[in-house]
């Protein structure tokens, strides 16, 4: 039987938003798989491997705090917590900010596991790496685009980002570095924006719709 000839491929075709899609569901399986394959290697689960990555990137955190920022219930992390406790790679002491709350370190070996988890998703650095300059920042300019609405959907933490801090200052010049971090009183550029900053601090919700129009808004 001959191969059947489409009279327009593209009519034919899935739209571009649902490709793009598939792509980002096949990539997040491949990371989710590398994440269990190096949990399973370390002797920890996933989610364990996430904690004692942010403990190593953020320093002590209360569970509260790794909660919001790994987008995790508080159950769950309460539950792993207590398996690294055990593990002796986490230790618990009072936080004196939060009288009933208890801060969460890492032990010495807790560190050195937290220094290899920090680096499980960089298996995928060698594939954005074959993308062109061009490319890597047109791809980060949507993955912040993505992340911000996913954060408005209530689907990824508000931490983090500096489209949602309030030290971030969006197109306040001109240039190749049209926006400021009041924080370090320095500028930055469109593919210097941080997803993921240890010194964020949240801004209240409609000063974060101010600036996220702000940073869509052209310099």
């Amino acid at each position: 039987m001959g191969r059947t000839i489409l009279p327009n491929f593209d009519e034919n075709n899935e739209p571009l938003s649902s490709r793009i899609t598939t792509g980002l569901h096949k990539i997040g399986l491949a990371m989710k798989q590398q994440a269990w394959q190096q949990a399973n290697e370390e002797g920890v689960s996933a989610t364990q491997g996430q904690i004692v990555a942010a403990l190593a990137t953020h320093g002590a955190l209360t569970g509260s705090e790794l909660s919001q920022r790994l987008g995790v219930t508080l159950p769950t992390i309460s539950d792993s917590v207590r398996v690294l406790v055990d593990k002796k790679l986490v230790t618990k002491s009072p936080d004196a900010r939060h009288p009933r709350a208890s801060l969460l370190t890492l032990t010495r070996r807790g560190a050195q596991l937290g220094a290899r988890a920090r680096s499980w998703p960089e298996f995928m650095a060698a594939a954005v790496a074959d993308l062109t300059a061009e490319e890597q920042r047109a791809f980060f300019s949507g993955v912040v685009k993505m992340v911000r609405m996913l954060q408005e959907q209530g689907l990824v933490p508000l931490s983090g980002m500096c489209v949602t801090c309030t030290h971030f200052r969006p197109n306040v010049r001109t240039g190749a570095a049209p926006h400021q971090c009041a924080f370090v009183n320095a500028p930055l550029a469109n593919d210097q924006v941080r997803l993921d900053c240890p010194e964020h601090e949240l801004a209240a919700e409609v000063t974060r719709t101010e600036l996220w129009k702000q940073f869509l808004r052209p310099a």
